[in-house]
């Protein structure tokens, strides 16, 4: 059985939409963004999502385009994403890991937000310039962070109610150095004002 979004159309030659197949693989094709009575009208085809794919060339993650998928575990976004938009992944619950492109610049506003199960989130490797408003807020599980020194804007409460994100756990790091040492990266003290810290390191 295939359950088809009914915004599955053609656009200027280009498809938009998304689908999700029997088995719970959902694929994303296209760049399109999703509004919030879009996501509620869809939300039961959500929660079959276990799998996601993102087909074409792709660059840019949509607005809610795969959030809401509470049995989601795994998430690869490919090479040639630059951006994943505002609350893309927001309240996938189960969700533990997630890798991320090198082609990365942008995380936008809640866009892992309220991911209760992410344990770990590195993107050292990545281009990322900027995290946005509550981009991880009440990730509840949240332990580590690993953050390149290409970061350039960091919004607000960006790691809000993250109660296990504890001190000493987020490294802004030297992606083209691998052979960088733990003692070269610089840790970040997250219970006292992460952002003016981060911030501070791009002065």
């Amino acid at each position: 059985m295939r359950l088809l979004c009914k915004d599955w159309r053609r656009v200027a030659d280009k498809f938009i939409g998304w689908k999700v197949e029997s088995g719970g693989l959902m694929m994303v094709v296209g760049e399109n963004d999703l509004s919030w009575k879009e996501v509620k009208a869809q939300e039961e085809r959500r929660s079959l999502v276990t799998q996601v794919v993102f087909l074409l060339n792709i660059m840019k993650v949509g607005i809610r385009v795969c959030n809401r998928a509470i049995n989601l575990v795994v998430v690869e976004i490919p090479e040639g994403v630059e951006s994943i938009g505002d609350r893309s992944f927001e309240g996938n619950s189960s969700l533990t890991i997630v890798s991320f492109p090198t082609t990365l610049r942008l995380v936008g506003v809640g866009a892992f937000a309220y991911c209760l199960s992410l344990e770990n989130v590195d993107l050292l490797h990545t281009q990322l310039q900027e995290l946005g408003d509550f981009a991880f807020l009440v990730c509840s599980e949240l332990k580590s962070m690993t953050i390149p020194d290409s970061l350039q804007t960091l919004g607000h409460d960006v790691f809000k109610n993250c109660f296990k994100l504890v001190p000493y756990h987020i490294d802004v790091g030297h992606h083209d150095n691998d052979s960088e040492s733990d003692e070269e990266r610089v840790n970040i003290d997250v219970t006292s004002e992460v952002i003016s810290h981060l911030r501070s390191l791009q002065s």
